[in-house]
């Protein structure tokens, strides 16, 4: 297409600042709407599950930028108003309020919704963790004498569970893998980090699918495991996964699958394109749809949409990568890594807390993992062959 005469960017996110902060980088001077459905300016979600949630950083320390940054943009912040609806032929989005804001060119940055256990709605005691109000919301219940079982054991429910253990709350990771992170990780790191949060104090009740809530009164008093065990608890915070928040976009003309699926330009249709966890686009060097639920995922794909919408016309091909800080673990991936791969030491020593691990498949290195090594963890990406680096511009 040609340059737009103005953009709407749906979502006040990482992702959807960085398309406008793109944009404008890139010389956009034109019209930019950005619609938001919480009444905060963007802000970090990273630091939610750490430095907010431990009480470490005041709310506004999660802002991405100072008022006065947004204000140099010139961009109008539409905020506390979510989309409803869709016209993708008509670039158009429709709002809880009322309002129908069209443009030449949409960006979808709207990202995911927590996924929730049966009976959950409306009960006290449990909550999830994907705005800055919950973050605060459960941090107003993390007292010594309260007892927390985190559902999920993945990157955010492990995280959640070392911040609630560092505040000196007792808390429970309840979650059905054998490790945190062993479907992704694998067993070496995935025990490495049972190990760390079994030594920090945090009690570990993995290897069971967790079925359902315990209630009395309205409020939560239990976890229920498939084993028919009960976890006693009366705060509960549910982090097994998210979905992409794509319900607004039924019947709007854009194929929604997993994600709003996307060519390799991250374009859904026609002036219409997606950006951060919610967009699946087609990864040229992988010859696959993909889509990566992350913080550098957003920004880099945030770029790429701008440059895309000013007609730079180039594929997205990023070599994956996300972070995690539990306790005093700094973990950084690069690529992708599977329970399955053959997995090697390749630089420091896992019995010494530092250490990168190079994860195989089919003799071609797909990932590496730097644990309290960043720097030569990055450097080992260029290890990562073939598939994943091709095209990369």
């Amino acid at each position: 297409m040609t340059t737009p005469g103005d953009v709407l960017v749906v979502g006040a996110s990482a992702a959807g600042l960085a398309t406008v902060e793109a944009l404008r980088r890139k010389g956009y001077a034109g019209r930019v709407t950005v619609l938001g459905a919480e009444a905060h300016l963007p802000y970090d979600r990273p630091p939610l599950s750490k430095q907010v949630l431990g009480g470490s950083w005041a709310p506004e320390q999660a802002q991405l930028r100072t008022p006065a940054a947004l204000s140099a943009l010139d961009t109008e912040f539409v905020l506390g108003d979510p989309a409803v609806r869709l016209d993708a032929a008509a670039r158009t989005v429709h709002t809880a309020a009322g309002r129908a804001l069209a443009a030449d060119a949409v960006v979808l940055a709207t990202g995911l919704r927590p996924r929730t256990l049966p009976g959950q709605d409306g009960l006290g005691g449990v909550h999830v963790l994907r705005t800055l109000d919950d973050a605060l919301a459960l941090r107003a219940e993390l007292t010594p004498d309260r007892r927390v079982v985190v559902v999920g054991d993945g990157v955010l429910g492990a995280e959640i569970a070392a911040t609630v253990c560092a505040a000196g709350v007792p808390v429970t990771l309840a979650g059905p893998q054998p490790a945190p992170l062993a479907y992704q990780f694998g067993p070496l790191a995935a025990g490495l980090l049972a190990e760390l949060h079994a030594s920090r104090g945090v009690d570990l009740r993995l290897g069971s699918a967790v079925t359902g809530l315990a209630a009395e009164d309205g409020r939560v008093t239990g976890v229920c495991l498939a084993t028919g065990e009960v976890l006693p608890a009366n705060v509960v915070v549910v982090a097994f996964g998210a979905a992409p928040a794509t319900e607004w976009l039924a019947g709007s003309g854009v194929l929604c699958d997993n994600g709003v699926v996307c060519d390799s330009r991250c374009r859904a249709a026609d002036g219409i394109y997606a950006a951060g966890d919610v967009a699946r686009w087609h990864h040229e060097g992988l010859d696959a749809l993909l889509r990566l639920e992350n913080r550098t995922n957003a920004t880099e794909q945030a770029v790429a949409v701008a440059g895309n919408i000013l007609d730079e016309d180039r594929p997205y091909t990023p070599v994956p990568y996300f972070w995690t800080n539990q306790f005093d673990a700094r973990i950084h991936v690069h690529g992708t890594l599977s329970a399955d791969a053959e997995v090697s030491i390749v630089e420091g020593d896992p019995r010494e807390g530092r250490f990168v691990a190079q994860y195989r498949r089919g003799g071609a290195v797909t990932g590496v993992l730097g644990w309290n090594m960043p720097k030569q963890a990055r450097l080992r990406r260029q290890d990562i062959a073939g598939a994943v680096l091709a095209g990369r511009p």
